[in-house]
């Protein structure tokens, strides 16, 4: 409505607004946004995705040094501190946390459309004219209305909206003679008939509903991959420092060999070529020394930037978590392939979210063959107002003006539907054949993985066998060479079977653990705790 206002009444409103506005700063909204992106994910966190942690977004970039007061004192990094750093500052995990924000983000958007808004409009004008006289006139207008609507879907179609403005501008002028008015609107719309526009509405709301719990099932599931890749990427580094050890022990035993060689080959006991042989060994060795200490290095600054640390931050991983490991005794997991494969289908997050996408598909399909036929909607309305000049809330539903409409959409041009609907079946089929290749492919995992956890618990055996024979062989050809019946040949191959020994046995037993946390992650009961660390969880 329109109406004269005085200049200072119209100058008090914009301060209003302006104060009204001054109340909205971004990091208020941003805590909104967050309070309701996190309400939403603990609602559709479930028991068997884990532990509720590690998935809230960091508001600012670490920098190096609040990074490095995780390292400990003594710059030794255990496994557990490395997980924990992994999980709290990898940019890698970082953006995956990011990415499952944004997608309940756009969720709170969806479910926004659909909820009670607030609506309020102020359309304000002061002028001033000047006639002949030089005498002049103020003019100023001012329309506006404040109010809540909202529209509701319920699962059957049927559409309710409703909204109520409240024109207050009358208040302002201070007439007693005018007081606050009001309006109420409201529309039901009932799918007889059809898909309706109702049916499809509940279909987006139904759908995004969905994707905000197919992409926590999805995090979950690459919490799970995130965790058991670094804790592999871990146990090469500490492979690569076990192979610089035993390159060492070799050397030094070389150096010993060697020198020995020499004191007899000046006093005559042997011959040159037998010093000469033992120094082209010990240069070989201490090539492969230098070589392995390279490659340990590189594999170290690679794990620190995969932990979001500078190449230059002074650690070393902790030695006795190989140690620990050689502790425990090679076991294998309480299931039968055939178990394995059934638990796999049934907890796997992945497999879950497929098979919930196919029945997405048949939802679509139904929705877009409901659409190719008569579409008829039933349609009831309500406009009334509160009494003039008396009070806002009393609405005159006795003067409101009702009304009933009949809209049918007769089936005559359906080009668009028999589109959609093709498109809808054909989408359906190939839902089918993502799920069966779904799992086709898990049974071929699990069934890998657990041939993988017999071989390495073998091949650990077979190698620490192999290394008792080198050792063994190596004492030998030592006692031979000091009473003069072996060569310095096999003295030096000795040696070389026990690093290679050495080195296979430790290879063994990590792949062998490792094999075993890809077995639980495979078969979908490998769960993430609030340290990044991981235990086996319950089937569900």
């Amino acid at each position: 409505m329109n109406f004269r206002l005085r200049p200072f009444v119209l100058v008090f409103l914009l301060f209003a607004v302006l104060a009204i506005c001054g109340c909205t700063s971004p990091a208020k909204f941003k805590q909104q946004a967050d309070k309701e992106v996190y309400k939403i994910i603990d609602e559709k966190w479930q028991d068997r995705f884990g532990h509720k942690a590690n998935y809230k977004v960091s508001d600012a970039e670490p920098n190096s040094l609040q990074i490095s007061q995780m390292i400990p004192p003594d710059g030794d990094l255990s496994l557990r501190d490395a997980v924990a750093i992994a999980t709290k500052f990898s940019r890698e995990y970082q953006s995956q946390k990011e990415s499952l924000y944004l997608s309940v983000l756009n969720l709170t958007l969806t479910r926004y459309e659909y909820a009670w808004q607030w609506l309020g409009t102020i359309d304000s004008e002061y002028t001033r004219t000047y006639n002949d006289s030089t005498k002049s006139e103020d003019d100023a207008t001012i329309g506006s209305s404040v109010g809540v609507n909202k529209t509701t879907l319920l699962a059957s179609g049927v559409q309710i909206g409703t909204s109520l403005a409240v024109d207050w501008a009358r208040f302002l002028t201070g007439d007693p003679q005018n007081t606050l008015g009001s309006v109420l609107s409201a529309t039901v719309t009932a799918p007889i008939l059809g898909a309706g526009a109702g049916r499809a509405a509940v279909e987006n709301l139904t759908q995004a509903e969905r994707d905000a719990l197919y992409d926590i099932r999805s995090f979950n599931r690459y919490r799970q991959t995130f965790v058991t890749s670094i804790v592999s990427a871990y146990y090469d580094v500490l492979l690569q420092k076990e192979r610089v050890n035993i390159n060492e022990a070799s050397y030094r035993r070389l150096v010993q060999s060697t020198e020995q060689l020499r004191m007899e080959v000046e006093v005559g006991q042997r011959p040159q070529y037998d010093a000469d042989e033992a120094e082209q060994r010990l240069l070989s060795s201490e090539n492969n020394l230098i070589s392995a200490r390279q490659s340990y290095e590189q594999a170290l600054d690679r794990f620190k930037i995969r932990l979001a640390l500078p190449t230059d931050a002074n650690l070393t991983l902790d030695q006795d978590e190989l140690k620990a490991l050689e502790a425990v005794e090679i076991t294998q997991p309480d299931y039968t392939e055939e178990e394995a494969i059934e638990v796999a289908l049934t907890q796997r997050l992945d497999i879950i979210n497929t098979r919930d996408e196919l029945v997405d598909a048949a939802r679509k399909l139904e929705l877009a063959a409901d659409g190719l036929g008569l579409q008829l909607n039933l349609t009831a309305g309500l406009d009334a107002t509160s009494r003039p000049q008396q009070d806002f809330s009393q609405i005159q539903f006795h003067e409101g003006i009702y009304s009933l409409a009949l809209d049918a959409d007769l089936p005559l041009n359906r080009k668009a539907e028999r589109n959609a609907y093709r498109r809808a079946l054909i989408t359906m089929q190939q839902r089918k054949r993502s799920y069966e290749e779904s799992v086709d492919q898990i049974k071929l995992s699990v069934r890998q993985a657990y041939r993988d956890l017999s071989e390495t618990a073998e091949s650990y055996r077979i190698q620490k066998v192999g290394l008792e024979l080198a050792l063994k062989r190596l004492d030998r050809e030592k006692l031979l060479l000091e009473y003069g019946q072996g060569t310095v040949r096999l003295l030096l191959e000795s040696e070389d079977a026990i690093v290679s020994a050495q080195n296979s046995v430790t290879t063994a037993l990590v792949n062998h653990m490792v094999t075993k946390l890809n077995f639980f992650r495979d078969i979908g009961v490998l769960q993430v705790k609030p340290d990044g660390m991981w235990e086996q969880g319950k089937e569900l």
